[in-house]
């Protein structure tokens, strides 16, 4: 990719990201942050996420 090719890239993406009204940017973040999973099943995979789970229960 040239020099060129990026910087329009990066203009277009900058453009685009700032078109969207800003209510509806902050909508996009919430849904983002709802949709991840929890931190211990993202960093360290299901078996710790379970333990607490079960602890969690008690």
């Amino acid at each position: 990719m040239s020099t060129n090719d990026y910087v329009k890239f990066i203009t277009q993406t900058f453009v685009k990201h700032f078109d969207i009204p800003k209510s509806a940017r902050k909508q996009i973040r919430i849904q983002k942050k709802e949709g991840k999973d929890p931190f211990l099943y993202r960093w360290f995979g299901v078996l710790p996420y379970s333990i607490l789970m079960v602890f969690k229960r008690k």
